[in-house]
C-alpha cells in the first residue's frame, strides 16, 4: 500500500513501475494551476511536470517518498495535485515567555516543510532587540536582526516566507509597564472592566503612537525579504475608557477603531507592503470594513471546535461578563460565527484556527482537529485565500514544544486538501514522517494524551484542567466539579502513556528531546490531576510524595526548556508551577 503525505488529490495505481535507475524528466507546465504537479512513474522514465518553484519542490519531495517505498521499481502511480488554499501559514507566538533557540527553528521548519506549509509568522510584541529600547527586551532573549535575518534566508530555502508580525495597537503592556512609554498608553494606570483589572496595554489612537509603531517598524521590516506584514489590532480592550473617550463619545468606537488601522496601515501600503490584521473587532462593525484601503487583508479566528448544544462548552460567568463588556467576537460557534459579513465585505481574508495546545502541556489534539476542519471547510465555502494556523503560548507557554507537531501535520494537509486528508492517520504520518520512530510509538502517546484534557468531569475552553489545576491564573476557564471515576481513569491513561514512552525510538534530530520533554509533560499533567484527585474525594499521594513529584517533573521540564528555548521569559510559566511547589508542606 502506497502512503503519502500529505495525501495527494488524484492517485491511481498503473501497473508495472519504472525501474529504480529510471531518469526523472521535469517539465515546467503553465496549464497547471499554482503549487499543481503531476507525476507519472509508469513509463521507460519517471515525468513530473510541474507549475512553478514550489510545485517542483512538493513534486521531488512526493518522488522521494514514493522511492522509498519502492522494492526494486517505482511504484506504478499516476498522480495529479493542488493546493486547496494558496496560502498556508503558521504563527508562534514568541512573546508569553518562550523565544526558541535558533536550532529549534529549524527543527520546526523541518515540520513546517514537510507539511506544505508557505508561511511563517513569529507573533511578536516585545521580543525584537529594538535599538535604544533595551529595557522593554533586557530580560526576555529577543530575537536580534542578524537572527531574523538567519531565519529568514532558512525559511527562504525551505520554500516559507518569514512574514514580519508586530503588535502595533493592543497586548502592549511589556511596553507600557515602563515609565517611559506611559504617554502613549489609553489608560496609563490600566483600567478595570466588568470587575477584571487589566493593566495598560493598549495604545492611544492617535498620530503619536501611530509615529511610535512606524519607528518601530522601520527598523524591523528590512530584516525581511517579504513585502507583508501582520500587525495585529485585536482585542483593544481599553479602546474609549480613556485619553479617547471622548472621540469615542463623539465618533463611536468603531469608527475611531477603524480610523487608527488606517493610519498605521497606509504608510505600509505606500511602501508597497499588504498589510494583514486580526477582523475580531471588524467583524462587529461590517460596515466600517469596506473603508478600509486595498491591500489589507482580515484574519479571522477562533479556537474552539464546534460542538453541539449538549456537549457546550460553558463559559465561566465571570468571564462572560468581561467579553460581553469588551464586545469579543468570541466564536463558540464556528467559523460561521467568525467570519460574520467578511465574506460580503470586500476585503481578502484568512481563517485561523489554532493548535490548541497552549494550557494544556500535552495538546487538546481533538479539539485542534476539529477547529482546523471547521476553518478549512467554511473558509473554502466562504472565499478565505487561505489559513494561519496558531500557536499561541498563554500563561507561560508550557506545553510542550513536541505538542505543536500533530496540529501542523493536520493542519498543512488539510489546508493542502481537505478531501483527502481529513481522516489522516496521524499517529502513523508523526512517527513515518517526523519522528522516525522505528518502535512506531511516540505518534500514538502524543495523540492518547492529547485527548485526554476533557475526560475529567470538568467543562473548559481554550484551556485543559489539567494545567489549570497546576497554575491558578488559567481556573477562571474552568467550569463543573471533577468526578473521581473520571480522573481516575486519565491518570491510569497517562501512566499508561509514561510507560509506553520508555519504548520509543524516533532517530529524527530532535526526537530524543520530544521523548524526554513529553515524559516531564505528562509527568505534570498527571501530577494536575492527582490535585483534581484530590478535590473528588479520590486518595492521592500526601503532600510530601506530592511535593517530591512536582519538584522532579519541573526540573525535568526546566532541563527541556532550556534546550529547546532561550532563558529569558522562562520563569512566566515555571514561577506559578514553583508556587503551586510551594503550597505543600515541608
Amino acid at each position: 500500500m502506497i502512503e503519502l503525505f500529505p495525501r495527494p488529490r488524484l492517485l491511481t495505481v498503473a501497473g508495472a513501475g519504472a525501474a529504480l535507475s529510471a531518469p526523472i524528466a521535469e517539465i515546467p507546465d503553465a496549464g497547471l494551476p499554482d503549487q499543481g504537479f503531476t507525476i507519472d512513474t509508469s513509463g521507460p522514465e519517471i515525468v513530473l511536470r510541474y507549475a512553478d518553484d514550489a510545485a517542483l519542490r512538493y513534486g521531488r519531495e512526493t518522488l522521494k517518498q514514493l522511492r522509498a517505498q519502492g522494492d526494486g521499481a517505482w511504484p506504478a502511480v499516476r498522480i495529479q495535485d493542488w493546493p486547496d488554499f494558496p496560502v498556508r501559514g503558521f504563527l508562534l507566538d514568541i512573546s508569553r515567555g518562550r523565544v526558541p533557540t535558533m536550532e529549534s527553528f529549524s527543527h520546526l521548519l523541518g515540520v513546517l516543510r514537510l507539511a506544505r506549509f508557505n508561511q511563517l509568522q513569529l507573533y511578536t510584541e516585545h521580543t525584537f532587540a529594538y535599538t535604544g529600547h533595551q529595557d522593554v527586551w533586557r530580560d526576555a532573549s529577543p530575537m536580534t536582526a542578524a537572527e531574523i535575518r538567519t531565519l529568514d534566508a532558512l525559511c527562504g530555502n525551505a520554500g516559507i516566507e518569514l512574514v514580519p508580525n508586530q503588535c502595533t495597537h493592543a497586548h502592549l503592556d511589556a511596553w507600557l509597564s515602563h515609565d517611559a512609554y506611559r504617554y502613549l498608553a489609553e489608560c496609563p494606570d490600566g483600567c478595570s472592566i466588568a470587575g477584571t483589572s487589566l493593566p495598560a496595554g493598549t495604545l492611544k489612537a492617535d498620530e503619536e503612537s501611530a509615529a511610535f509603531v512606524h519607528s518601530l517598524l522601520a527598523e524591523l521590516l528590512p530584516n525581511f525579504t517579504s513585502r507583508q506584514i501582520h500587525i495585529n489590532c485585536d482585542e483593544p480592550f481599553e479602546l474609549g475608557r480613556g485619553a479617547g473617550a471622548a472621540q469615542v463619545a463623539e465618533l463611536g468606537t468603531g469608527e475611531v477603531y477603524v480610523q487608527h488601522l488606517r493610519r498605521l496601515m497606509e504608510p505600509l501600503l505606500a511602501q508597497g507592503y499588504c498589510v494583514q490584521f486580526w477582523a475580531d473587532f471588524i467583524s462587529h462593525h461590517p460596515g466600517l470594513a469596506r473603508s478600509l484601503p486595498p491591500g489589507c487583508t482580515a484574519v479571522a479566528w477562533t479556537y474552539e471546535s464546534p460542538r453541539p448544544e449538549s456537549e457546550r462548552i460553558q463559559i465561566p460567568p465571570d468571564f462572560q461578563r468581561l467579553v460581553d463588556e469588551l464586545d469579543l467576537n468570541i466564536a463558540f460557534d464556528g467559523f460561521a460565527e467568525a467570519l460574520r459579513d467578511l465574506p460580503d465585505s470586500g476585503l481578502p481574508f484568512l481563517v485561523a484556527p489554532g493548535t490548541s495546545t497552549w494550557n494544556s502541556l500535552v495538546g487538546r489534539i481533538d479539539n485542534a482537529i476539529g477547529n482546523i476542519t471547521d476553518a478549512v471547510r467554511t473558509g473554502l465555502a466562504s472565499g478565505a485565500e487561505g489559513l494561519l494556523l496558531s500557536e499561541w503560548g498563554d500563561n507561560g507557554h508550557l506545553q510542550a514544544f513536541c505538542t505543536s507537531y500533530p496540529p501542523i501535520v493536520y493542519g498543512g494537509a488539510a489546508g493542502w486538501c481537505l478531501a483527502v486528508n481529513a481522516d489522516l492517520d496521524l499517529p502513523a504520518v508523526l512517527d513515518r514522517y517526523v519522528f522516525h520512530d522505528h518502535a512506531r510509538v511516540l505518534g500514538g502517546v502524543l495523540d492518547t494524551v492529547g485527548r485526554v484534557w476533557d475526560r475529567t468531569g470538568q467543562r473548559s475552553f481554550n484551556s485543559s484542567p489539567l494545567q489549570a489545576a497546576l497554575i491558578p491564573e488559567q481556573r477562571h476557564l474552568i467550569t463543573h466539579e471533577p468526578d473521581t471515576d473520571l480522573v481516575e481513569a486519565v491518570i491510569a491513561t497517562l501512566e499508561r502513556a509514561l510507560a509506553d514512552l520508555t519504548r520509543a525510538r524516533p532517530d529524527s534530530p530532535d526526537g530524543s528531546l520530544a521523548v524526554r520533554e513529553l515524559a516531564a509533560a505528562i509527568g505534570l499533567a498527571r501530577h494536575g490531576a492527582w490535585r483534581l484527585g484530590r478535590t473528588a474525594g479520590l486518595v492521592t499521594p500526601c503532600d510530601a510524595e506530592m511535593r517530591a513529584d512536582l519538584a522532579t517533573w519541573i526540573a525535568k521540564y526546566r532541563e527541556c526548556w532550556l534546550a529547546r528555548n532561550r532563558p529569558g521569559g522562562m520563569e512566566r510559566g515555571f514561577g506559578p508551577l514553583t508556587s503551586t511547589l510551594n503550597s505543600y508542606a515541608q
